[in-house]
């Protein structure tokens, strides 16, 4: 049973690491190297991780895990049609575009198309984003409801990079401001070299199930391209929200 647990802990450790290798593995989880080979030994083995492309020394999770976490989610059926969808906008836009969903409190990223641009962001499919730092987030809070925005401040607004927004009634603003253009930004509040545009896909009761993004360096974001992005992104998320109620047959 040990053995199973360590190996779960490793996956778990890899997929917020990756790419990791043993040693670094090993000092973050303060277990023996001999025991954290053998629990990647057994995960490669069973396909869950694979060597990282010109590193083979170290980790990265596979895409069977994200398979698995789409299922467990039902996040699936929700990728099926949204794919489509982002294609056409990176067709459009020649830009990296991203699907994010709302998980435990997190903003996870789902799915990811990018641009041919040699310049681009690249952000490993699992990542957790900051609500409050991402335009995804922010998209996700503001069509959420108050009491999930409230909850959200009351655990404190990390900040990140000198454009965090930190202050609540910053936040607030900014949410109310969101609700009504119907997308949010994000100009380097997460990482100075990462800005993006987002809306949120909300079901037919109104609650916010994805969102979507264009996502670009901070050095390529001008206020027209902004403007562009929001109004291209409304209409993708509106068209993948009115997608999933007929195939939930609503």
């Amino acid at each position: 049973m040990q053995s199973v647990l360590n190996a779960l802990r490793v996956l778990e450790e890899v997929a917020a690491r990756q790419p990791i290798g043993v040693a670094d593995l090993a000092r973050a989880m303060e277990l023996p190297k001999s025991t954290v080979q053998r629990a990647l030994l057994t995960l490669h083995t069973a396909g869950w991780i694979r060597p990282a492309s010109g590193t083979p020394t170290r980790w990265l999770v596979s895409t069977k895990a994200l398979h698995v976490g789409r299922q467990a989610t039902g996040e699936l059926g929700l990728r099926d049609i949204a794919v489509p969808v982002m294609e056409e906008l990176r067709r459009r836009t020649d830009e990296t575009v991203h699907l994010a969903v709302p998980e435990g409190g997190n903003i996870v990223l789902i799915e990811r198309l990018e641009t041919s641009k040699p310049v681009r962001i690249i952000l490993p499919l699992g990542q957790n984003l900051p609500a409050h730092a991402s335009a995804n987030g922010k998209a996700l809070l503001a069509a959420g409801p108050a009491e999930t925005v409230e909850r959200y401040i009351a655990d404190g607004l990390a900040r990140f990079t000198d454009t965090s927004i930190v202050d609540p009634a910053g936040l607030r603003a900014e949410l109310a401001e969101i609700r009504l253009r119907g997308y949010a930004t994000n100009a380097g509040e997460w990482r100075d070299d990462v800005s993006a545009v987002a809306a949120a896909v909300v079901s037919e009761t109104g609650v916010p199930v994805a969102s979507i993004s264009i996502n670009v360096p901070t050095s390529r974001m001008t206020a027209r391209s902004q403007v562009a992005f929001g109004a291209a992104l409304r209409e993708a998320a509106a068209t993948v929200g009115a997608a999933l109620g007929r195939a939930q047959g609503g």
